[in-house]
């Protein structure tokens, strides 16, 4: 199957081939900016559907406007109609067509011509209004203000913020391309109007908060709430701004002679992750808590981990390593230690399920 993109070079473009790329028996085919209508001419002949996304929305010239984003749709239409063949079509609108403005006109002009053609032949026809739409390999400081937030901020650039409280509408990236497959997969005869979910909405004053505080995780090493809705797609988008050089970066590392701890990550809800090393013969912990639990998984060496009841006196020890994953809770009001009982430096992953307060430590000291 042959999926002709137009706009292929633009940023829905670059993910949707990219996304097309991963599919079999799929081919994507490119027409450009700067490419011209013989080409088109002679793509369209090939497709057998096609993703209309080229267009114009800052031109140096206004009647730009119309000559791409309305003139280019009507010559798309005409090939097609030479085909004599039904070609699904999607086309990537704007919710500012619903706008009196020269670019607003420009993108109702190409729906029309669309619906025309739908409506005169039965071609499968979808219709997107895309409000924002924001995410990954989206030129920043052009028509972004997310792209341009993320891009600076990652940078260390300052951002401009006029109107703290204006709304914006979005959708995500690879959102959009789920519902541009599945409008592929799926064709409807005529033209229908396609929608994308989840359409999210924030203030301007809010999205800088939030991009900034992905900043600040690297040095508090307290994460946002990255799992799921707008906050994992923002966080996807401001990462994939960071410079190479940027990848990395330094946790704070305390050690004496028992071994190394490393802080990895803190969350404001589901505890803090870490890890520590452990010198052969050398016993840490030796504390009990009230309400905290721990998760222990050795990655390297041998340990013994061993507990005690502080009411019943009830006694327990188990030994892990590296060569079997296991992993040991702690149980509120049981005293307990591990030491590493090999011939080399233990390593081992710890999670809380709060993060550490040194004014309430919940770790009293005790031993087994």
């Amino acid at each position: 199957m042959r999926i002709l993109v137009t706009g292929a070079r633009g940023f829905i473009g670059k993910n949707l081939l990219v996304r097309l790329g991963e599919r079999a028996g799929v081919e994507a085919i490119s027409f450009a900016r700067g490419d011209g209508e013989e080409k088109l001419a002679e793509l369209v002949a090939q497709a057998d559907a096609i993703v209309h996304l080229a267009g114009e929305n800052r031109p140096s010239d206004v009647a730009d406007f119309a000559r791409v984003n309305t003139d280019l749709t009507r010559t798309l239409c005409a090939a097609m109609h030479k085909t004599g063949r039904p070609i699904p079509l999607i086309l990537a609108s704007s919710t500012q067509a619903e706008r009196d403005n020269p670019y607003g006109q420009s993108k109702r002009a190409a729906e029309a011509a669309v619906e025309a053609f739908a409506n005169e032949t039965g071609n499968p026809v979808v219709i997107y209004r895309l409000p924002g739409v924001f995410g990954k390999w989206c030129k920043p400081n052009y028509n972004s203000v997310v792209a341009t937030f993320c891009h600076n901020i990652a940078h260390d650039l300052p951002i401009q913020v006029n109107d703290a409280g204006a709304t914006l509408r979005l959708v995500y990236i690879d959102d959009v391309v789920d519902e541009f497959l599945r409008a592929l997969d799926h064709p409807l005869p005529g033209r229908t109007w396609g929608e994308v979910q989840p359409d999210y909405a924030i203030t301007l004053g809010a999205l800088a908060e939030q991009i900034r505080a992905f900043r600040n995780c690297r040095m508090t090493l307290m994460s946002e709430r990255v799992g799921t809705g707008l906050t994992r797609a923002l966080y996807s988008t401001y990462v994939s701004y960071l410079p190479p050089e940027r990848f990395a970066y330094d946790l704070p590392r305390y050690g004496d002679e028992r071994g190394i701890f490393v802080e990895m990550l803190k969350t404001p809800d589901c505890g803090q992750f870490s890890f520590f090393t452990v010198h052969p013969g050398v016993t840490r912990g030796s504390h009990y808590h009230h309400s905290k639990t721990e998760k222990f998984l050795v990655l390297r060496g041998s340990a013994r981990m061993r507990f005690r009841h502080m009411v019943t006196g009830e006694t327990y020890e188990i030994t892990v390593s590296g060569d079997k994953p296991q992993v040991v809770d702690s149980i509120p009001g049981w005293v307990h230690d591990i030491t590493n009982v090999g011939d080399s430096e233990a390593v081992v992953m710890l999670w809380a399920n709060e993060v550490f307060d040194r004014q309430r430590p919940d770790c009293i000291p005790c031993e087994v």
